[in-house]
């Protein structure tokens, strides 16, 4: 009679994010990304983007209901939560778009009551097409509620600039303002300079109080790929969930990322897509 051998289970990753409608970018980046670095991946929507391609493909910025989003909250943690009894609890959760200063507050309780060892904040300031002071108004929410509860958080450019109060510029410039988010957040931070520098190589910047690292890549191309950030963030999430250490999380995130650029997928936008199935190819 044949013996039955009990799987291990895999490592669980949270994220928290809208939808994007072309599969680019979002919670159907993460996803992915979940799924290619070998972690059961569950995403709870906040919102749903679609490029808006009449309008320069800008984005249309649809809300999901707040009481929609605490109940898909309430769902996960309690199949996979710290008291759900699953053979792989949910400690590690992704942030992704969030989107306005309500969803902002009922994502707040959820990390509070959650309880969640690593919470991998991509800290998205900007959604084109949002009207400009709602959209101070989330970035300002954002800040005060949900930063303070990171472990690790992505900042592209703009973001890191945003949340430093510095201009970047240059590598010292994105050391420096690697630093100062660390010091205002308590996280680990890896800030991208991406493309936006000028240089040979893509260049982030890693700081966790302790370790300054400078991760680099040959650049492949000078134009920002879609989805690049949220896979960055999310290839960060699944290496935590899987235990890794947060610098080890970041090399193998900067790998990833930069595999899936090399591998882009191309449309009818005016823009490319990472494939998160590029590290593999």
């Amino acid at each position: 009679m044949e013996t039955m051998t009990s799987a291990v289970a895999p490592a669980i990753a949270l994220t928290i994010a809208g939808s994007e409608a072309t599969g680019g970018a979002g919670a159907q980046a993460d996803l992915k990304t979940f799924q290619e670095l070998g972690v059961f991946g569950i995403a709870n929507l906040t919102c749903i983007v679609s490029f808006n391609p009449q309008d320069n493909w800008n984005h249309r910025f649809v809300p999901v209901d707040q009481q929609v989003i605490a109940d898909q909250l309430e769902a996960t943690t309690a199949a996979y939560g710290a008291a759900s009894g699953a053979p792989s609890v949910l400690d590690t959760v992704k942030i992704g778009m969030l989107g306005s200063p309500a969803t902002i507050s009922t994502v707040e309780k959820a990390l509070t009551d959650g309880d969640f060892a690593n919470v991998v904040l991509d800290p998205v300031l900007i959604c084109k097409g949002q009207e400009p002071g709602h959209a101070l108004d989330t970035d300002q929410a954002l800040k005060a509620q949900i930063l303070p509860l990171a472990t690790f958080v992505t900042p592209n450019h703009f973001e890191a600039e945003s949340l430093s109060g510095l201009t970047i510029s240059d590598e010292e410039s994105l050391k420096a303002a690697a630093i100062r988010i660390h010091e205002i957040s308590g996280a680990a931070v890896l800030a991208k300079g991406g493309v936006r520098l000028e240089g040979p190589d893509a260049v982030d910047v890693y700081y966790d109080g302790e370790t300054l690292e400078v991760l680099r890549a040959p650049k492949v191309g000078e134009v920002a790929v879609s989805g690049a950030g949220c896979s960055l963030a999310a290839a960060v999430t699944a290496e935590l969930a899987k235990g890794a250490r947060p610098l080890e999380a970041a090399r193998t995130a900067k790998a990833f990322v930069t595999a899936g650029i090399k591998n882009r997928v191309s449309s009818g936008a005016p823009f490319d897509a990472l494939w998160q199935g590029g590290a593999l190819s």
